[in-house]
């Protein structure tokens, strides 16, 4: 087993990532907190395949469990969402001393975060990692949001976990295509890391190699997203690296209305964004094929008839890396050395048209 520690000023805990850890729940959770009441998260598609096992191995070690399942996808990323979640844990009789378990992927970590630090001012929270986007990437590092009409992640916290389970047999039951979406994060963590990283993610050719090497691809990935965090846990500076590709993502993704998942339009943000900073000399010059080439390998998305549109411009404005009218954009001066460049929101039609 490999564990890595995320060591902030006020947190500190553990990712485990391990291939047997979905057969010792019980032990690991009770190992981190006492017997309390626990409310076990999931979606319809998570919970036939693993909520029962998941309950029947925390109520064995004394756990009190109360199972929520939520509709599987972004609509239950919502305020109505939790706020329904949180009234029937208080009906249950939760208190500040009982906790909440995400078992899901990115919309579920999410989710969970926000209802665990909403619930009596904030109550303690863990992490159960059961697609690639959220082992690789969001289950890690504290942040959580849902969204708000139109706009993503705009209503949220950072709220650290007590601890995060990456176990990559859970990715035995994910489809292709939901596999492949959480690979896009692991290619633009790669990238933002080192040469070493991205030229690993360089032998990836098919979706058969990010199975066969889901938990190498895991623990380095990992390990940069911890080191940044730690760095950096509220994003005040370096943490916005994190955010490459995602600008132009985000806002793609919410115009497919969710035709996309979140990594195949980080994955069409990444080339967008890193084709406009090629063409102005800031990102090197052969870069954007080395970055075209990882994800199209896989099958990954790489273009969007969205990008340039009115809609597309109008979701820049709500963007979080939106400051007075100035966004924040990641660009990599080279591999491994990603920069911010600013840009006025007036300016982005000239740019991106450019």
């Amino acid at each position: 087993m490999s564990t890595i520690t995320v060591d902030l000023a006020t947190k500190k805990y553990d990712v485990k990532i391990d291939n047997t850890l979905h057969t010792r729940l019980g032990q690991e959770i009770s190992a981190v907190w006492s017997a309390r009441k626990i409310a076990l998260l999931t979606d319809s598609n998570v919970g036939p395949l693993y909520l029962k096992d998941t309950a029947k191995q925390l109520r064995e070690v004394g756990f009190d469990i109360l199972e929520l399942e939520v509709p599987a996808g972004e609509s239950s990323k919502s305020l109505s969402v939790a706020g329904e979640l949180i009234a029937k844990m208080a009906a249950a009789g939760f208190t500040r001393g009982d906790g909440v378990i995400a078992l899901g992927g990115g919309v579920i970590g999410d989710l969970g975060g926000v209802v665990a630090s909403l619930y009596m001012r904030g109550i303690a929270f863990i992490q159960i990692a059961t697609s690639l986007t959220a082992q690789v990437d969001s289950s890690v590092g504290g942040k959580t949001a849902v969204n708000l009409g139109n706009t993503k992640n705009i209503a949220g916290s950072f709220y650290q976990p007590d601890l995060d389970l990456v176990d990559v047999t859970y990715l035995n039951t994910l489809t292709d295509r939901d596999l492949v979406e959480g690979y896009a994060e692991v290619v633009k963590t790669s990238a933002l890391a080192n040469q070493d990283f991205f030229d690993f993610t360089g032998q990836i050719k098919s979706v058969a190699d990010i199975r066969h090497h889901a938990q190498e691809l895991s623990k380095r990935a990992i390990a940069y997203k911890a080191s940044v965090v730690m760095a950096d846990e509220k994003e005040a500076g370096d943490r916005q690296f994190l955010n490459f590709g995602h600008t132009f993502g985000h806002a793609i993704e919410l115009l497919a209305h969710g035709e996309l998942r979140h990594g195949e339009a980080v994955a069409i943000g990444m080339i967008a964004i890193s084709s406009r900073f090629e063409q102005h000399g800031i990102l090197p010059r052969g870069l954007t094929t080395e970055l075209l080439s990882r994800l199209e390998a896989v099958g990954l998305p790489t273009h969007s008839h969205f990008i340039g549109t009115t809609d597309f411009f109008n979701h820049l404005i709500n963007d979080k890396k939106n400051h007075d009218g100035v966004l924040n954009l990641v660009a990599l001066e080279k591999v491994g050395q990603p920069i911010i460049v600013k840009k006025k929101i007036a300016d982005m039609p000239a740019f991106v048209e450019n």
